[in-house]
């Protein structure tokens, strides 16, 4: 018999319960994460979601300018373009005239295009076919060229600004100048040689930097949102000693000089004696920064104070200076020079020429560049004292004149000296200097004995034009005014009558010097050709530059004072007259060089 229960439904508010704390549990986990995120981690989530907004860009500074000691230019940049193409949206351009569409895509740009950039229509169009979204149509070209291109407003054209550094008088100073690194060196910023690399840091200044905040698309910045901004600092101009006329002439007088006499290379030297400035300073085949891989890698740097020879003779009057210094001798003291002489540890040596046996004094010794009179005067010196006045001139140590790769050239100890060494020392050979080194020599002399440190920096200018002057070396007393007088006078014998360097003399103005002739090494390491070289000091009665020519492996002749006095001559008269510096206005009272 069936039941006759009803059944039971169930109670609809313990659903509702249910549903009802399932919902607040949601609500509490909701609530929960709202207080982690907004009270909790707000920060932290807030500065996140900034940084993927903040854009940061460098802002760089021009490279500042090499100038001379004048303020020309020798070394600036300048901004160029280099102009790429969207392939994917120059395919949407279209320029429209009067309803009519009168160009487009590719073939219609390229038509625009080719004569602004004086190319070929066709050729230029085939750059424009792809689907790169940026490749190269053309590069290094100046901003009125951009901006008659950027006037089209063609739809897929794009700009890349860059800077070009570039040197206006070509190879003038090129040695000293320097260039920049090129594509090779993966970075056209960076000074590889000379003044460029040398002061690096001054020259670049230092890079700012702006930040600002972009929108979700990238492509705009928000106006209201974060921006920052760090000013660049701008590089300082170097200003040289070098002065550009001077440089010139220098150039092109060493240049015929190598012409005239077939000499492989030549150097020369000009140096302000009262400040220890150089004005120029010459290597041959000097590089021109705008095209440094046209010259050969040993003609990119500067030869002047990076390679070294035996000064030969230029060198002698360091012996005579040690004596006169040491008390050991006077210009008037009497030798007897043959033309071999046999030391008492059985070296010989010989003149140049065989004149017999002559009678001179110590000036005379130098006026004629004896070779045996000179080791006597060695003699008289020891060994150490022969070593220490080669070191008080400089020899074997750098100058510190502002250029990389300066040598030091090579003065080993006294006591590593061979038996031939000690003597030959004494008429400058076993000993080995640069064109400068040996050019200080003679500004010590000229400034009453005095050492400045050469230098081709005068200084650094700021952006306001403010100059602050090159730190150099305290000045160093090497030998006395009274000793240093007296070598001048020894000095302008050369140039008289009967000395070997009359053909350095100059009109009107008195001239102190030196010729010099050694022998050099070739490729082999054997002595097979020589340096011919003439240092000079002009005016002699009132010092105002010290003028020094090299030139190595002459084949008209060897001696200096046939090859290199002469150039000596045209320069520091070109030099003197651009200077301004007023004629000798004394006649010269000269030592007697010979005795009876």
């Amino acid at each position: 018999m069936p039941s006759s229960r009803v059944p039971r439904l169930a109670d609809p508010r313990l659903r509702q319960r249910m549903v009802a704390l399932a919902l607040l549990a949601v609500l509490v986990v909701f609530a929960g994460r709202l207080v982690l995120v907004q009270a909790v981690h707000a920060k932290s989530i807030a500065a996140s979601a900034l940084e993927q907004r903040l854009v940061t860009q460098e802002i760089s500074t021009p490279r500042a300018d090499i100038v001379d000691r004048d303020g020309v230019v020798l070394a600036t940049s300048v901004e160029r373009y280099n102009v790429g193409v969207n392939q994917q949206k120059i395919l949407e351009f279209k320029r429209v005239e009067d309803g009519q569409v009168v160009a487009e895509g590719p073939a219609g740009a390229a038509e625009i295009l080719a004569p602004i950039l004086d190319m070929d229509p066709d050729e230029l169009g085939a750059k424009m076919i792809g689907d790169s979204t940026f490749s190269y149509l053309v590069k290094d070209i100046s901003t009125e060229t951009w901006e008659l291109i950027s006037a089209e407003n063609i739809l897929g054209i794009e700009p890349e600004r860059v800077e070009k550094r570039i040197y206006p008088n070509g190879a003038l100073a090129g040695n000293v100048v320097g260039f920049m690194g090129g594509a090779a060196e993966g970075n056209d910023r960076v000074g590889l040689t000379g003044v460029e690399a040398a002061y690096e840091d001054e020259l670049e200044g230092t890079p700012g930097s702006r930040t600002y905040e972009k929108d979700n698309t990238g492509a705009y910045m928000i106006p209201t949102g974060v921006q920052e901004e760090t000013a660049a600092i701008p590089g300082e101009d170097v200003v040289l000693t070098i002065d550009r006329d001077i440089q010139w002439y220098a150039q092109e007088r060493a240049a015929e000089a190598m012409s005239q006499t077939g000499a492989s290379e030549a150097m020369v030297v000009v140096q302000d004696v009262t400040t220890g400035e150089i004005l120029a300073l010459v290597d041959s085949d000097s590089v021109d920064p705008n095209d440094a891989a046209a010259s050969d890698a040993d003609d990119r740097g500067a030869r002047s104070v990076s390679t070294v020879f035996e000064p030969g003779s230029t060198a002698k009057v360091i012996t005579m200076a040690a004596a006169l210094e040491e008390g050991v001798a006077t210009p008037l003291s009497r030798f007897t020079a043959p033309y071999k002489y046999t030391t008492a540890n059985d070296q010989t040596f010989r003149d140049s020429h065989d004149l017999g046996t002559q009678k001179l004094t110590l000036a005379g010794i130098l006026a004629i560049s004896s070779n045996t009179g000179t080791v006597q005067v060695g003699e008289l010196l020891t060994a150490q004292q022969r070593w220490e006045y080669l070191d008080k001139f400089g020899f074997g140590q750098t100058t510190g004149v502002g250029l990389l790769a300066e040598s030091p050239g090579i003065l080993h100890d006294y006591e590593d000296w061979d038996g031939r060494t000690t003597w030959a020392v004494t008429f400058g050979q076993g000993v080995s200097v640069t064109a400068l080194q040996a050019t200080q020599v003679y500004s010590i002399i000229a400034n009453g004995g005095v050492k400045k440190q050469p230098t081709v920096i005068k200084g650094f200018r700021d952006a306001d034009g403010t100059l602050t002057p090159a730190e150099t070396t305290e000045d160093e007393r090497v030998i006395s005014e009274s000793t240093a007088a007296q070598l001048m006078t020894m000095l302008e014998d050369v140039t008289e009558s009967g000395g070997t360097g009359v053909l350095a003399k100059i009109d009107g103005y008195r001239v102190a010097g030196k010729t010099g002739t050694a022998q050099a090494t070739g490729p082999d390491g054997k002595l097979s050709s020589y340096v011919a070289s003439f240092i000079g000091i002009a005016p002699a009665d009132d010092p105002r530059i010290v003028v020094s020519v090299i030139l190595r492996d002459p084949k008209t002749e060897i001696w200096g004072g046939t090859t290199a006095a002469p150039v000596f001559k045209d320069v520091a008269t070109f030099a003197l007259q651009t200077l301004r510096v007023p004629p000798s206005t004394s006649k010269p009272t000269l030592y007697p060089t010979t005795w009876k």
